[in-house]
């Protein structure tokens, strides 16, 4: 867990992000939340910022929604899970490129809970 501190929210004036190779390619991969073994594969980016990736909590289960959106020079990414009971439950992430994790807000929806989490590459 995060201190709130270090956690970046998504703002309202947030746009799809353009494609850019050096800004959304170094998304790809998987990253895992080390605090539950919780896990995000992006495997693809589209121009607009959407996002083919899958969540798995070890079982696999689909985002019903995932997307990158870029301000200014922050990459900034949300996802929604409606499967397996997790009722609409997000992400909101902020990709930090210095330490090479994605870092953010969980809120479970079922308990109406917020939990500051971070992802680290797997390597």
């Amino acid at each position: 867990m995060l201190p709130p501190s270090s956690v970046a929210q998504t703002g309202p004036d947030a746009k799809p992000a353009a494609r850019s190779e050096s800004a959304l390619d170094t998304l790809l991969g998987r990253w895992i939340r080390p605090d539950g073994g919780y896990v995000i594969n992006i495997r693809r980016i589209d121009a607009g910022g959407k996002l083919d990736a899958a969540y798995a909590n070890p079982h696999p289960l689909p985002f019903a929604k995932a997307e990158a959106t870029l301000e200014g020079k922050v990459v900034k990414l949300f996802f929604e899970l409606r499967a397996g009971g997790y009722n609409g439950s997000t992400y909101s992430l902020t990709y930090d490129p210095a330490a090479d994790v994605l870092k953010g807000v969980y809120f479970q929806a079922v308990a109406q809970q917020k939990f500051d989490v971070y992802f680290m590459r797997a390597r």
